[in-house]
């Protein structure tokens, strides 16, 4: 069993598995594991790193309750675009290349 941010890539994976690890995988690495935000809460925190994503899915034209493989990977690239202003470019890559494993484990 090999575990991405929750998600067993050994299992059927779905694009809402993927786009569930996705915004846990934005929160470690944009505000929990960063220090960014550090006078809120947990839960604020979280909602401030679902409102982006969910800004990325509007901004690219899709939905984030009905995500699709195209449309996790235009997110993708939005959360990258927008964490290069934030965090080391190593660090970005690395959760990238785990979000993609799990894109390409989506079960067609």
């Amino acid at each position: 069993m090999t575990l991405i941010y929750g998600v067993d890539i050994s299992k059927p994976v779905t694009p809402e598995m993927v786009r569930d690890a996705l915004v846990e995988c934005f929160y470690l690495a944009h505000c929990k594991d960063s220090g960014i935000i550090t006078d809120a809460s947990e839960n604020e925190n979280k909602t401030y790193c679902m409102d982006i994503i969910k800004k990325g899915f509007s901004d690219v034209g899709s939905s984030f309750d009905k995500p699709t493989k195209e449309s996790l990977l235009k997110v993708i690239g939005y959360l990258v675009e927008f964490s290069k202003n934030f965090r080391d470019p190593s660090i970005v890559l690395a959760n990238k290349e785990s979000i993609m494993q799990l894109v390409n484990a989506i079960s067609t």
